[in-house]
């Protein structure tokens, strides 16, 4: 079925992140996509845990999941998730971050933070990235579920430099969500990952879409494996930053990027250097 068209409402979802700063989609992933999910994660996790209160103490993050399996591939390009992003981000949106996150029972919450905050642009002003967080584990409000300030996007640095830490957390929402479902969230909206109370670990991934000029946290072409890359759709290809925002950038010495994954290419400068 094209899950664009089979009841999705699109100007309800666009309307609630303009005016709350997040909307929940909740049929995102199908159980089956949550069992592949799971799969394709099961060699990542087990080992690492994070290396500070930000990632977590007790917390597995598995980054550039984007290449992890096909999945992730398909999803990343969910079309119902493209066309409410093209409500907001200009024509070229790039991908900037992709990674699973397992929040084991005993970790604490994470400060409350914005994510897209690296961009320096005075507030209030529009995101320059919106994030999507999928629950592959039903989030609680005792497991790790993510809290979000619904309205905050449209703070001023002013207004959040102002507020209380203890009063900010009386404004916070666990976002409880089935398995499947996901939640869209303006980069400026206030968040943090919730503590895990619970005696399980909860798991889900999060893709964040930026603007097409914008410097991505993720470098996608040293973390991608170019071979890997060729065989992607030409939608992730171009959210990977295989396309041109025009009039040229991202051009690769004056071509267009896709040129760079023919059979055969090598970097003009490699040739120059080596025909001397």
């Amino acid at each position: 079925m094209d899950r664009l068209s089979g009841g999705f409402d699109l100007d309800a979802h666009a309307e609630r992140l303009r005016v709350e700063g997040f909307t929940v989609i909740e049929d995102f992933a199908t159980p089956e996509d949550l069992a592949e999910a799971r799969e394709a994660l099961r060699p990542h996790l087990g080992s690492h845990r994070g290396r500070n209160a930000f990632e977590g103490f007790t917390t597995e993050r598995v980054y550039t999941l984007v290449a992890r399996g096909a999945v992730f591939e398909r999803l990343t390009a969910e079309p119902r998730l493209m066309a409410l992003l093209e409500r907001f981000l200009q024509p070229g949106f790039l991908l900037t971050a992709s990674q699973a996150i397992c929040i084991h029972p005993g970790e604490a919450a994470q400060a409350l933070h914005t994510d897209d905050g690296f961009y320096r642009q005075p507030r209030p002003r529009p995101a320059i990235s919106y994030s999507v967080i999928v629950a592959v584990d039903e989030f609680t409000e005792t497991n790790g579920a993510t809290d979000i300030i619904p309205g905050s996007h449209a703070w001023s640095d002013a207004e959040i430099a102002a507020l209380d830490p203890a009063e900010a957390l009386k404004l916070a929402r666990p976002m409880v969500m089935p398995a499947g479902a996901a939640v869209v969230f303006a980069g400026t909206l206030v968040h943090r990952g919730g503590a895990n109370r619970s005696d399980a670990p909860r798991l889900a991934f999060t893709n964040q879409y930026c603007e097409p000029w914008a410097r991505t946290q993720e470098n996608f072409y040293l973390g991608v494996p170019r071979e890997q890359v060729k065989a992607m759709s030409p939608r992730l290809q171009d959210l990977l930053g295989y396309n041109i925002w025009p009039p040229f950038m991202g051009q690769v010495t004056g071509s267009h990027p896709l040129k760079s994954l023919e059979d055969g290419w090598t970097t003009p400068v490699t040739r120059q250097a080596g025909s001397s």
